[in-house]
């Protein structure tokens, strides 16, 4: 038996297996909903004839090698020709693209002192997409309400947004609750001049501000009444910020004061590590170690051009091959940016002798640390 190649893109639907793709685009990352993929072939003709019956709608496996990266839906199967040659596309997204873009329709449409994984079970159900949390139970929710034509996403995001958890998907089509570096160590590096091919750091700090205040409210209680629920709120400052820049987030759902401290402190972390975004990519797929570049590794980052020297997560991931090569898109970022953020994280701050192996070291907490 021939060995299987560890980078032949195979796409299984209904039984059948479909390879000898020259164009592959597939997408991953824990803060995308559902993965995607755009697979086409290209044939001269006259001469050839190859037809592939593949119809939208379609359920659909992709591998890499013998790892599956994907199980979806075919959305489209677009093509093009012209006097040379003719080309034939697949393109697709995981089961949880019907979380993304329907409506949520529970009957109740209400859930009371249930736990958000409990939660997003059932309105992830309505449409046979299973979930799988990485997290502990959750503590029960006073209550959980569908807001008229709002997605199942769009519900799920205003529970896990006030949880501070994260959702993304998996290669078998599961919606997985996840936490920052779940996915563990990656086995290689990334170092400028040896597996780096190019680096892009916008360092953008628009998005950045010197306080955040959230309000909100929750339902009276006999414990609980008057302003203490109607006019729930919070705030963090952060001194990183010379000017002052206030953002005040209205959040819904059931707001009590600790969630609203706990949603702030997140929004400040969050956004000081989107400012530190870094896109890499590198020659193949595979580190090593034989083991894919995936989402939510931790990696170190060794690249003194972009002033770099600390642990990252891998937020995305583009496994992307063409006339040009194989190569893999890693967007990086600190692991502080998707992390809820302690009180006072910049009293334990602990910079390195000198301060010239990593330029943002002033910015954030100290390294990550996985246990």
């Amino acid at each position: 038996m021939a060995e299987l190649d560890p980078n032949a893109v195979t796409l299984t639907v209904d039984g059948m297996d479909y390879a000898g793709w020259k164009d592959v685009s597939i997408s991953a990352g824990i803060e995308r909903q559902a993965r995607d993929f755009t697979l086409s072939i290209t044939w001269k003709w006259p001469g050839q004839d190859i037809e592939i019956p593949i119809e939208q709608g379609a359920r659909a496996e992709v591998r890499i090698g013998a790892d599956l990266v994907l199980t979806g839906w075919v959305f489209a199967t677009p093509r093009r020709y012209d006097a040379q040659s003719i080309t034939l596309g697949i393109s697709g997204r995981s089961l949880t693209a019907d979380l993304v873009d329907c409506s949520a329709i529970n009957k109740s449409g209400q859930w009371r002192n249930q736990s958000v994984q409990q939660i997003v079970a059932a309105l992830a159900g309505e449409y046979g997409v299973k979930v799988r949390s990485e997290v502990a139970e959750t503590a029960a929710l006073v209550d959980h309400t569908i807001e008229p034509g709002e997605t199942v996403f769009e519900s799920i995001d205003r529970l896990l947004t006030l949880s501070r958890l994260l959702s993304s998907d998996d290669g078998a089509g599961r919606l997985v609750i996840v936490e920052p570096g779940s996915a563990g160590l990656a086995h290689d590096k990334l170092e400028a001049g040896k597996n780096i091919l190019t680096g892009d750091g916008p360092l953008d700090f628009s998005g950045v501000f010197s306080e955040y205040r959230v309000i909100g409210q929750q339902r009276g209680t006999d414990e609980v009444f008057g302003a203490a629920a109607s006019e729930v709120q919070a705030s963090a400052t952060d001194p990183r910020t010379a000017r002052r820049r206030v953002l005040v987030i209205n959040q819904s759902g059931q707001l009590t004061t600790a969630l609203a401290q706990g949603r702030a402190n997140w929004e400040r972390g969050n956004r000081i590590g989107k400012a530190l975004a870094f896109t890499y990519t590198v020659q193949g797929w595979r580190q090593s170690n034989g083991a894919l570049w995936v989402p939510n590794l931790i990696v170190r980052v060794v690249d003194p051009l972009m002033g770099l020297d600390r642990d990252m997560l891998i937020s995305e991931v583009t496994y992307a091959q063409s006339s040009g090569g194989t190569i893999a898109t890693l967007t990086v970022a600190p692991p502080d940016a998707f992390l809820p953020e302690p009180k006072d994280p910049y009293r334990k701050r602990k910079l390195k002798k000198g301060g010239k192996a990593d330029n943002f070291e002033y910015l954030l907490p100290a390294d990550w640390d996985k246990e």
